[in-house]
């Protein structure tokens, strides 16, 4: 798992806002939060960004995804486990720069709260 730190490090130009802005929209930001609304359509391929901070994603619908790093290896394949069941809520660390690329017939929708320092 990374660091805030680590994070931090990483070019403002792979933020998901300013990389991905398509398939992230913010919804409220301040000094301690950011929190963004992640919809990715099925079929669609999310360019390389990064999420710089620990975050809590709130799942509203779930879809089969590949997540890769900036070299294209693949990360995870969501297809390899069940299906969570929505809605629900778990912990993410930050992310290094990836893309994920949804391979399901429905759309990802889910709420991403960012903590930070």
């Amino acid at each position: 798992m990374n660091s805030p730190k680590v994070a931090r490090e990483w070019p403002d130009a792979l933020d998901a806002l300013v990389a991905a802005p398509r398939h992230h929209k913010l919804l409220f930001e301040n000094e301690k939060v950011r929190v963004l609304d992640v919809v990715i359509p099925a079929g669609e391929t999310v360019p390389l960004h990064t999420h710089r901070w620990p975050s809590v994603l709130y799942l509203i619908r779930f879809a089969n995804f590949l997540r890769r790093d900036e070299s294209g290896n693949l990360l995870v394949d969501t297809r390899k486990h069940p299906a969570p069941q929505t809605p629900m809520a778990s912990w993410a660390e930050p992310f290094t720069p990836h893309t994920v690329e949804n391979v399901d017939t429905v759309d990802f929708h889910g709420v991403a709260v960012e903590l930070k320092d």
